[in-house]
């Protein structure tokens, strides 16, 4: 993910800045840390709220630029910027106030830094000390999409004569990251799971859940959408953002999901099922989800598992 590409997200960056900016009383005199810094803006902005020590961790060589936008600014002396792998470094304290970081990756899990954040969190945050965010929920719905599965999966069925569906196989298990027009929900969205940060362990980001998808409006499915929201809950007014197709978009956009069967589904009928997330077992930045859903209305019935992967 390209750094200005989430720097320029002024949904995820502001609200960021608003959980800091409004909630100085968290802040001041207090030591952070600053999980994958990145640029460095989050520390930057802790500095600015009142923050007594920041201390920047950020393993790749934007820690350089972080340093010297550090020094550009005049926060040298507040925002330490540490060049390092979190579990590897040695903080020159022993225990932080508040661990702030931009974990999240798309699908909420895919390419995350959860483990991380846990870590630093089991290792360094003093007893009732702030993880922020503290909450993420993901969230499942429904869409029409035949143009778009037409274009992009289907047409591998016949390509200038020839047949080239080994390859419709590999387009469906892979999981689309893009923006999803509103427009195309045809159902109410399912709440699939909630992580509290500040408790959860590393083991409950893998989870099975059931979902039951109910139809709005008289239409056909062809994909799930997945997306996420995000909360600071300790703020003095708790502050958040989403991730879904009826929010202002960010660079996370939806996850989709195509499934194997045209559902033709009447208002009021429901799509079931469930959803289970995991770490792929030989590189566990990758995510194994598998979905089992069943349907049976006035105009189609399906029965199906299918299997995605993330990568």
């Amino acid at each position: 993910m390209r750094i200005s590409e989430m720097l320029k997200d002024a949904v995820r960056t502001k609200t960021y800045q608003n959980a800091i900016y409004q909630n100085r009383f968290l802040f001041k005199d207090k030591v952070v840390l600053d999980v994958g810094a990145g640029t460095g803006v989050l520390s930057l902005f802790c500095a600015k709220g009142g923050a007594k020590h920041v201390y920047a961790v950020e393993c790749s060589t934007m820690a350089e630029t972080a340093r010297e936008i550090v020094k550009t600014n005049g926060f040298s002396d507040v925002v330490t910027v540490i060049k390092g792998k979190l579990e590897d470094i040695t903080l020159p304290v022993d225990k932080v106030d508040i661990i702030i970081s931009e974990w999240m990756g798309y699908f909420l899990l895919f390419e995350n830094m959860l483990d991380t954040v846990l870590y630093a969190r089991d290792k360094w945050l003093v007893p009732g000390g702030l993880v922020m965010p503290d909450k993420t929920s993901l969230y499942l719905t429904a869409i029409e999409d035949a143009e778009y599965k037409q274009e992009k999966i289907n047409f591998w069925e016949q390509v200038y004569g020839f047949d080239m569906s080994c390859i419709k196989k590999q387009a469906m298990v892979e999981p689309l990251v893009d923006v999803v027009d509103a427009n195309q929900i045809v159902t109410h969205a399912a709440h699939l799971k909630t992580m509290d940060i500040s408790k959860m362990s590393t083991g409950d980001a893998s989870f099975t859940a059931p979902f039951k998808l109910v139809a709005t409006r008289n239409d056909f499915i062809h994909a799930l959408v997945a997306y996420f929201d995000v909360t600071f809950s300790m703020c003095h007014k708790p502050i958040g953002f989403s991730t879904g197709p009826k929010a202002r978009p960010t660079h996370w956009k939806q996850t989709v999901m195509y499934l194997e069967d045209v559902i033709a589904i009447c208002e009021g009928e429901a799509l079931t099922g469930t959803m289970t997330v995991s770490q792929n077992k030989k590189n566990p930045r990758d995510l194994d989800v598998t979905v089992t859903y069943n349907f049976k209305g006035k105009r189609s019935q399906a029965s199906r598992t299918q299997h995605y992967r993330m990568r």
